[in-house]
């Protein structure tokens, strides 16, 4: 009588294929410079006047040439961490500035104005075999069915405190107004036809001529390509009046809407 199969043997024998897949997910990207006491204390003005800007955030951490070394890297995500800023990976990283246990060093990342935004973005996926699952897998691209691309997003109804609304493929407008708390996150430009209590971040992959407008500005925080600005910060005339805001050399610029 055969003796039965080992749990090593029951392993190596399942059918079952592994499944490999790609994804594509908007990540906020930090790049620190230097003396980093000083731009940890900018992080925190932003963190202050924007409560909860980066919890549940996926965020990379930046350090292309930056002249620091392995125990600095370590205290600055220690930090970070410190400050409910959980890093999800290090680009630009070298190798004498990583060991075990630090978040993994990413590759061929690109700049958000490099990303091209297509019509389908291809999954990957291991192949059904019967075969014995072994050490090396192949795996082939099978690209998903083709679907429309959006120019725009139409919200219409208010958007609510704690809710976020990310559209990388153009314009969101909102027929409504967005609450304390709630963010919207657009490719384009943001059109409110209320109140702006909310953060707006415009040209989210690149786009430096993306512009927001809103009825009523109130906002907590305000970006265009990535350039940031609080509310506070703008002229005290524009706070509860109709405006737009376009970048202009690396500044927000705003105006009242005639």
């Amino acid at each position: 009588m055969a003796a039965p199969p080992d749990e090593k043997t029951v392993l190596t024998t399942d059918a079952r294929s592994i499944r490999i897949k790609g994804r594509s997910f908007l990540a906020v990207v930090l790049a620190p410079d230097l003396p980093l006491d000083n731009w940890l204390l900018r992080l925190d003005d932003l963190a202050s006047r924007s409560a909860g800007f980066f919890l549940g955030r996926p965020v990379v951490l930046d350090v292309t040439d930056l002249p620091i070394s392995k125990d600095e890297l370590k205290g600055l995500i220690a930090d970070l961490a410190g400050r409910k800023v959980s890093i999800m990976g290090l680009e630009g990283a070298r190798f004498a500035q990583v060991e075990a246990g630090m978040p993994p060093v990413l590759k061929g990342g690109r700049p958000v104005s490099d990303i091209e935004i297509k019509k389908s973005e291809p999954s990957f996926e291991a192949p059904e075999s019967k075969e014995e699952v072994k050490a090396e897998t192949t795996v082939v691209e099978t690209p998903e069915p083709q679907r429309v691309a959006l120019q725009s997003l139409i919200i219409e109804e208010p958007v609510r405190s704690g809710q976020s609304v990310i559209f990388t493929e153009g314009d969101v407008t909102v027929i409504g107004s967005v609450a304390s708390g709630a963010e919207i996150i657009a490719g384009g430009s943001i059109h409110v036809y209320g109140t702006l209590r909310g953060r707006a971040m415009a040209g989210s992959v690149g786009n430096a001529q993306a512009r927001i407008f809103c009825r009523k500005l109130e906002a907590e925080l305000i970006a265009i390509d990535g350039i940031y600005k609080m509310a506070e910060d703008l002229p005290a005339d524009l706070v509860g009046q109709p405006v737009q805001m376009w970048l202009e050399e690396d500044t927000i610029r705003a105006t009242k809407l005639n």
